[in-house]
């Protein structure tokens, strides 16, 4: 094992895999589901446990991987799982369980067309369900939005660091698309994992075992039966919210200083209307793209900057235009806003967004 920077072409899901192990994540617990699989197999590959310790394990569902994180996370671990669409549908009901414990933990989502069993073909259709909570009570994740392998990769070590700091669940929000691509990627070098003595240190609110020698014991539940207590401690949450929303937006700009209209769309969308935008460029059209890298917290303040100086707004989603609703919301209607989508697995092309973006600026 070598601690340095290697560039390799992968698949957007391999890269993940690496990553994790050079990022010095603990331990992954998934199962296999298209087009995600590529994660635990490229995993199973590497047998990083001959090398680092990091301990990788097919479970028998996605319920049971969700509770191995929740578990694992729980004692301080850096730990994370991978699925697609409908196995993190099943993981909803522990999801929240993690947000109101503050348990950190990644969570991997490689979406597919919905709703159902859906197609294997890639889709944006799981945007709502990870920016608003598939389960119960009122959390948030953050959610990461790639749109490249070489942020596929990235995003790993940023969900670390996001997820140790602000002990909460972090998702990614890849898709089929990246998650199949093969692009040169830039993998970093080995971070070590913790030791216990560091992890101690560091998480003094983990589940380790010392409760009974050192300290009191530590107790991570979401059941409190006292309500004013639970909301003190819906309250204490909330406030970690702000805080995020404060400090932890990030959002691309692609050639809008001068955009009369500006695309917003996230992950592959994004790279498509990268596309749209040259060739309107070409053409003289003067239009750019704000590209949200994180779902949530969502930029509202960048959208109502540039919807302020915009003509129009055009949102592209590879989905019936779950976004949509927050670009609305988050330019406060500064400034007409259309939409163009596609579902069920069904991938636009350049050309559809220059004709949309032709008509809506006659």
């Amino acid at each position: 094992m070598h601690n340095d920077h290697e560039i390799l072409l992968l698949k957007g899901n391999e890269a993940i895999a690496h990553a994790a192990i050079r990022y010095g994540y603990d331990g992954f617990f998934g199962y296999p589901i298209t087009p995600q699989s590529e994660i635990l197999e490229t995993l199973a590959l590497l047998r990083p446990w001959e090398t680092t310790g990091m301990v990788v394990l097919q479970s028998e569902s996605e319920v049971a991987s969700i509770n191995m994180i929740y578990a694992g996370g729980s004692t301080g671990k850096c730990v994370l799982t991978s699925s697609s669409s409908v196995g993190i549908s099943l993981m909803q009901e522990v999801i929240p369980y993690m947000a109101i414990s503050e348990v950190p933990a990644l969570i991997v989502s490689v979406q597919r067309g919905g709703p159902g069993l859906g197609t294997i073909q890639p889709s944006q259709s799981d945007y709502t369900q990870a920016v608003y909570g598939g389960g119960n009570g009122d959390y948030h994740n953050i959610v990461l939005a790639p749109c490249s392998v070489q942020e596929s990769c990235d995003m790993v070590g940023l969900a670390k660091e996001l997820m140790m700091k602000w002990r909460t669940p972090v998702i990614i929000l890849s898709d089929g698309s990246i998650g199949q691509m093969m692009e040169k990627c830039t993998l970093p070098p080995y971070t070590p994992r913790r030791t216990d003595e560091e992890i101690r240190q560091q998480c003094p609110w983990a589940v380790n075992g010392l409760g009974i020698k050192s300290r009191k014991p530590n107790v991570v539940t979401s059941l409190e039966l006292d309500q004013a207590f639970m909301e003190k401690r819906n309250k204490a949450l909330q406030e970690k919210y702000k805080q995020i929303e404060n400090t932890e937006v990030r959002a691309e700009y692609y050639l809008t200083d001068d955009a009369e209209t500006v695309i917003v769309a996230f992950g592959s969308a994004a790279r498509i209307s990268m596309g749209a935008i040259d060739i309107l460029r070409e053409q003289g059209h003067k239009i750019g793209l704000l590209r949200p890298i994180t779902l949530w917290p969502f930029p509202n303040n960048e959208v109502l900057e540039l919807s302020k100086r915009a003509k129009r707004i055009l949102v592209v989603e590879l989905n019936e235009g779950q976004m949509l609703r927050d670009v609305e919301w988050a330019s406060q209607f500064s400034c007409p806003i259309d939409f163009i989508g596609h579902s069920g697995g069904v991938i636009m092309t350049p050309d559809e967004i220059v004709e949309k973006i032709c008509s809506i600026a006659k």
